[in-house]
């Protein structure tokens, strides 16, 4: 009986992975509203398989053969949240692997190297509630962005104040002479919002490479969560590559409501059900960005790499979408789950990406946890066009 019982529990352990990648991963939101909570459950699924497979080795390998074949077939999954790339250039290869000036060459080949900066800035703590565990961190954020060694930076929920703005802070916020004309970048901002004094939200690009071409992608209609991209030459003379900057549907979930929820039975019951509506709400909007993000990368004449804050999980909808037809560069050279968030929840959330086409090598990337002045990490990867790639045909 109790044998039967391990058969039983082997199979369910299976048949709960399939489900969880088949349905929760390539389903949106939208279609079907468990599809995202199913998602939720794939690291689970894979931590009882590996369990099985090491329980059925002390006991029968032949029966240990199935949930192995399983997880050996789920290897990518498992990439995905906990990529194990040792002796990569993950988190410390940015500054052995290229030197701290722009359109420096990377010593594995002699050729020319891009290095992208993301960082979701949160209106760099403007008002007075964001920045009262430190009141410098607004300074501390825009001298780090200034001195940046990186070609590009994406940014996320930024925020410029213009020259003469009569503002409390007087020029602090006047951002965009700091990273733009001041650290010798181009700019292009797409605002979604002006206030009274004439300041800017929205996203944008600071680039040291000439920008050729840009443009804007509204989701519906143009709010905080769209995307934009740029055309820059570069990183080679003759190269042209196409940079996307996203932010896309915030989550919607307020960290005390998930801690209250979390805490206690009457918690769950008072806040559990609103969360889990705006969860899938939220999720079958980043579901449908996804797909309309994905249909501008593949109209791209040229080589393409992708930044910015998904909202969004490694087994998500959205995620999954990208990654089947690009590079995920924290999942290609990075070493465990890369935890991009910075709040209150545990820190295993990587929310914040960046992608690459397939003509790129994804050489290096960098979770910059020692720069705490908003409630996200920085994220720094550097690429390189592989050499003759026909772009037309690596695309397909």
């Amino acid at each position: 009986m109790r044998r039967l019982f391990r058969y039983r529990f082997t199979w369910i352990v299976l048949i709960g992975l399939a489900l969880s990648v088949l349905l929760g991963e390539r389903v949106p939101a939208g279609q079907w509203s468990l599809a995202p909570l199913l998602a939720l459950t794939v690291p689970l699924w894979l931590a009882l398989v590996a369990l099985v497979v090491l329980y059925w080795l002390r006991r029968s390998w032949r029966v240990a053969l199935l949930p192995l074949a399983a997880l050996v077939l789920a290897w990518p999954q498992v990439q995905r949240g906990l990529p194990l790339h040792l002796g990569s250039a993950a988190q410390d290869g940015l500054a052995k692997a290229v030197p701290s000036s722009p359109h420096a060459l990377s010593p594995r080949s002699q050729a020319p190297t891009l290095r992208l900066l993301s960082y979701n800035v949160r209106i760099f703590n403007v008002y007075p509630q964001l920045r009262r565990l430190d009141p410098t961190a607004p300074a501390k954020a825009i001298k780090w962005l200034a001195a940046s060694p990186a070609d590009v930076l994406c940014l996320q929920e930024y925020y410029q104040e213009p020259p003469g703005a009569h503002s409390p802070d007087g020029k602090l916020f006047q951002v965009g002479e700091r990273l733009g004309a001041g650290s010798g970048r181009q700019v292009f901002v797409s605002k979604t919002l002006t206030n009274g004094i004439g300041a800017e939200f929205g996203l944008a690009i600071f680039s040291r490479l000439p920008i050729v071409g840009r443009g804007e992608i509204s989701f519906g209609r143009l709010t905080q969560n769209h995307a934009m991209w740029v055309d820059v030459v570069g990183p080679g003379r003759s190269d042209t590559v196409r940079i996307f900057n996203t932010h896309l549907q915030s989550m919607s979930l307020d960290e005390s409501d998930i801690v209250a929820a979390g805490s206690s039975r009457a918690g769950f019951k008072s806040k559990g059900r609103s969360l889990l509506g705006r969860f899938v709400r939220g999720a079958a909007a980043r579901a449908w960005q996804a797909d309309t993000l994905l249909a501008h990368v593949r109209r791209s004449p040229y080589p393409v790499l992708l930044a910015g804050d998904l909202n969004d999980l490694p087994y998500s909808y959205a995620y999954s979408q990208l990654a089947s037809e690009l590079q995920n560069t924290w999942a290609t050279v990075g070493f465990g789950p890369g935890n991009t968030y910075h709040g209150r929840l545990p820190p295993l959330l990587r929310i914040d990406q960046q992608f690459a086409g397939p003509q790129w090598r994804v050489l290096a990337c960098r979770i910059h946890t020692e720069i705490p002045y908003a409630d996200h990490f920085p994220v720094e990867g550097l690429y390189q066009l592989a050499s003759n790639v026909d772009f037309q045909s690596a695309s397909k």
